[in-house]
């Protein structure tokens, strides 16, 4: 770890010459590359030069100790300092590895969010219009721009499904964690009997991807038109601007129609077509990987059933890492940081699990 360390320390060092260096300054694509990449090794050079500072403190400590004559005052602080030490030395190395773990090339990206209705009828739909609500209130208290890019609603209240655009630095790196079926228990508003009745909805987080990224023909799709149907305004049931997608390869289906324009609609439908393509290419890569070296958190697997949310005993239920927390109102209200940080902290523990099996 050490080598590797020194290694990173060695190549910020020679990035910021470079960085400064009015040639490269000049090239502003070049300086951008860069300040990017300083700017991904920055936090492990701070937390590696704050190792070592803890280290010289521990080996300063231990000198003072071997020296004699020293008088019992002087050995106490320098066994207290040295506690100290070793105690932050062992929680600064816990913490590089993992900043060492490697990194998710998607993280910092935008995400394509999409909720579906399960198994429920109208529950089910109202529940994902829950959803929905949840997860803007999130975007919101992280500053991040949500977009709808599709609904689909049932006139209640509820959506069938919907498609939105979640635009922020990092939206990725804590949303991924969300795919999958979400379960909820409450009595139905439209239940007579005041009966609990159980039904689900299903997410879908995929990372918004750049055209390079994939390799899409137009040849390969159909391109339908018709007309909007739902709420949108004077022209939704007038104008030919909803746009369906269709991949033939692959069967996908993408429908927009949000906006007004065909144009605009057209395009945000190619830019969740590609997202769901490089999607699908990333968990075809998956399903490679051995079953025992994956990880139910992290593997984007929307198979199986992730949380459940019982409205009559306030609480929500995280089945991967096994947190409930009686707090389901806070929860629906967007503040969902508790239950991510222990996705996070599960998968990188399975990571570092891995990476020191491949050592």
């Amino acid at each position: 770890m050490l080598e590797k360390l020194d290694f990173i320390e060695d190549k910020y060092k020679e990035l910021a010459m470079m960085c400064a260096d009015p040639a490269v300054i000049a090239d502003q694509a070049n300086w951008q590359k860069y300040a990017k990449e300083m700017g991904e090794m920055e936090p492990i050079v701070k937390k590696y030069k704050e190792y070592k500072e803890v280290l010289q403190s521990v080996q300063d400590a231990k000198d003072i100790l071997g020296e004699s004559g020293l008088d019992e005052e002087m050995k106490e602080l320098a066994k207290m300092e040295l506690s100290e030490g070793e105690e932050k030395t062992e929680q600064l190395e816990e913490e590089l590895k993992i900043l060492l773990l490697p990194k998710d090339p998607n993280d910092d990206r935008n995400v394509i969010l999409e909720i579906r209705a399960g198994t429920g009828g109208d529950e089910a739909a109202l529940f994902g219009a829950d959803l929905l609500r949840m997860y803007t209130m999130y975007a919101e208290s992280k500053g991040w721009k949500v977009e709808v890019m599709d609904m689909n609603d049932t006139g209640i209240g509820g959506i069938k499904e919907a498609e939105v655009l979640i635009k922020g630095k990092g939206a990725y790196s804590r949303l991924k964690y969300e795919s999958g079926i979400h379960r909820v228990q409450r009595v139905p508003e439209t239940e007579a009997s005041g009966r609990i009745h159980t039904s689900a909805a299903t997410v879908a987080v995929l990372p918004e991807v750049d055209d390079v990224e994939v390799d899409l023909d137009p040849n390969d799709v159909r391109v339908d038109v018709y007309r909007a149907s739902g709420n949108g305004g004077q022209c939704v049931n007038t104008t030919d601007s909803a746009v369906r997608l269709t991949h033939i390869p692959t069967g996908l289906v993408v429908t927009c129609q949000d906006e007004k324009s065909q144009i605009k609609n057209k395009e945000k439908a190619f830019k969740v077509l590609k997202s769901r393509l490089y999607d699908k290419m990333v968990q075809e890569q998956n399903e490679k990987i051995a079953s025992e070296r994956r990880s139910m958190v992290g593997s984007g697997d929307r198979s199986g059933r992730i949380r459940t949310y019982n409205f009559p005993q306030g609480r929500v239920s995280e089945h991967r890492t096994g947190m409930t927390l009686y707090k389901l109102d806070s929860f629906m209200n967007g503040n969902l940081d508790e239950i991510i940080d222990g996705l996070i902290t599960q998968d990188q523990a399975e990571k570092m699990k891995s990476f020191g099996e491949e050592e």
